[in-house]
């Protein structure tokens, strides 16, 4: 996945060269096929203005699944609904 990601970010820049475009986080992500985080294409972009070569970009996975990270905001929620209740009640 990190190798399409590097691909499509180094086509969308190639291919603005070739047709005599300075790139720009606009035109790069106007030439990808599948949306990608802004803050991806801008250190792409720098990347290549400061060594002509976009790095490599990878994709990392969560770490917990979905219905953990669920259960943790509620119980985050519930803490802070208590912390407010007992400020209000002082």
């Amino acid at each position: 996945m990190s190798s399409e990601i590097t691909q499509a970010l180094e086509q969308a820049i190639n291919s603005l060269v070739a047709e005599g475009k300075e790139p720009s986080v606009a035109l790069i992500k106007s030439r990808l096929a599948d949306p990608l985080p802004m803050p991806l294409i801008i250190k792409a972009l720098q990347a290549w203005k400061k060594n002509a070569k976009v790095p490599k970009i990878e994709k990392k996975e969560p770490t917990i699944s979905m219905e953990e990270r669920v259960k943790q905001l509620e119980q985050q929620i519930a803490a802070l609904t208590a912390r407010i209740e007992q400020l209000e009640n002082s």
